[in-house]
């Protein structure tokens, strides 16, 4: 794997484990927080994927977008796109007022991250994480 993949890697495992943690959270759970790692979790596999392939990193938070650019490479990946553009709203929208996220959307957040994770990961030939 090229080392800027696995830098992509790193950091998408790391805003994984953040979504996790802030779901497991029994005190003061950070539910915004943890749909917007989900996010970046999706968005830095995405971009490990491209990078890999040697495709340019488009510097966009929007999900579809990448998994627009990613599908020239890994076409059954169409199947992801409902998750991905669910997901992809949790980059700015929820970060700010007007907008928050309960316990109930966290948990679709992770379970949407974590199929896409697997996903990614298999296609990087990344052991399984389940």
């Amino acid at each position: 794997m090229k080392q800027i993949s696995a830098e992509w890697v790193a950091k998408a495992e790391a805003d994984f484990a953040t979504t996790e943690r802030e779901c497991r959270a029994r005190k003061l759970p950070n539910y915004d927080g943890a749909c917007f790692h989900a996010q970046q979790c999706a968005e830095k596999y995405l971009k490990a994927r491209l990078s890999e392939a040697g495709i340019s990193v488009t510097k966009t938070h929007d999900l579809v977008a990448l998994l627009d650019q990613t599908l020239a490479v890994e076409p059954t990946w169409e199947s992801c796109r409902e998750d991905l553009a669910f997901l992809s709203d949790f980059a700015v929208t929820y970060r700010y007022p007007g907008e928050a996220a309960d316990r109930e959307v966290a948990l679709d957040a992770l379970r949407r991250c974590r199929r896409f994770r697997q996903t990614a990961r298999a296609a990087l030939g990344l052991p399984d994480c389940a």
